[in-house]
């Protein structure tokens, strides 16, 4: 149970409607802010924001609370400019809702003066334009840019040279494209398939660029037209690899640079029956297939001739010609079992 005592103030105070006090849609601050506001002194120029400092109302609640006067048609606002050119804001605040229409007919009653305050205060003479006197003439754009009509180049002895005469840039024909060498055009094939794997070989060329498989092909077609094989060509790159695990920076131009220099096939050694028939010749001296030295851990190794998806390099024990993987494949036989 609630108990209510009440007294009148015999002074200093203002009527509000119990609909303004209980209003559904306003805050406990907008109620403030709005009463605080009506209960001023007739004159008083306390802005809204000067109201809500002085009732100790945050700058986040101020603005919910003034957003929602203004929804309710309590508060109305214009911007106007002055006879000085100064921009001011007028706030009405009222304590009946008014649509914008009844909100303009009441600020149009309230003239802006010079100085920007209305025209019953004084006003500053400092702030108030005098009046002046018009200038002379009719007025003209400044010039902001261009050159003078006259030519001045005759006023001085150092005249400026003379420009050059323009004319149509040549336009460059397309080159035609590279045609491969005379005598590799039926390794082509075989070599795109060769220069394709180089990628595979080793690490190191993983980084070979898409765009110079044209190139590479070409280069290749070279080596096999000379009579290489492709066991060949492989070892010659394996060969012209670091041997000391240094980086390989522009593998495609490292294998451009190992291809570029074809040297000539080795001379395959006769058979046994070619000897027998041919007269006796003093021996030929042996025939060492020119490259770089092979890379360390290169060294002692084969390549596999068996059946393998891209080429297999192993270290032979004996004289065998097959990895260890390929001879365990060949001489294992399937067993059947009979139940």
């Amino acid at each position: 149970m609630i108990y209510r005592h009440h007294i009148a103030p015999p002074r200093a105070f203002t009527q509000f409607s119990h609909d303004l006090i209980r209003h559904p849609r306003l805050s406990s601050d907008a109620v403030r802010l709005l009463t605080w506001q009506l209960s001023l002194p007739e004159g008083a120029r306390d802005t809204l924001s000067r109201t809500a400092e002085r009732a100790n109302i945050g700058a986040t609640a101020f603005t919910r609370a003034k957003r929602q006067l203004k929804d309710e048609g309590f508060v109305h606002e214009r911007r106007v400019q002055g006879p000085g050119g100064h921009w001011v804001t007028q706030q009405l605040v009222s304590n009946v809702p008014l649509n914008p229409a009844e909100a303009a007919k009441l600020l149009a009653r309230m003239p802006v003066g010079p100085g920007g305050g209305t025209m019953t205060e004084r006003v500053s003479p400092q702030v108030a334009p005098g009046r002046r006197n018009p200038a002379v003439g009719e007025p003209t754009a400044p010039l902001s840019d261009g050159h003078p009509d006259t030519d001045t180049r005759g006023d001085t002895s150092h005249r400026p040279p003379e420009p050059p005469e323009r004319t149509a840039p040549a336009v460059a024909e397309p080159a035609p494209p590279a045609r491969p060498a005379a005598g590799t055009e039926r390794f082509l094939e075989e070599a795109h398939a060769l220069a394709s794997g180089y990628r595979d070989l080793d690490p190191a060329l993983r980084g070979i660029p898409r765009a110079m498989d044209a190139e590479l092909t070409d280069l290749t077609a070279r080596w096999l037209a000379a009579g290489h094989p492709p066991t060949a060509v492989r070892t010659h790159i394996l060969r012209g690899l670091p041997d000391d695990d240094t980086a390989v920076r522009r593998p495609g131009g490292l294998l451009r640079h190992l291809l570029r220099e074809v040297p000539p096939a080795p001379v395959p050694a006769p058979s046994a029956s070619t000897v027998d028939t041919l007269p006796s010749a003093p021996p030929a001296p042996p025939v060492h297939p020119a490259g770089p030295r092979l890379s360390a851990r290169l060294t002692g190794t084969r390549e596999c001739e068996g059946d393998h998806v891209q080429p297999m390099l192993f270290r032979p024990v004996a004289d065998e010609t097959r990895c260890p993987g390929c001879i365990t494949r060949f001489s294992c036989t399937p067993v059947t079992f009979a139940t």
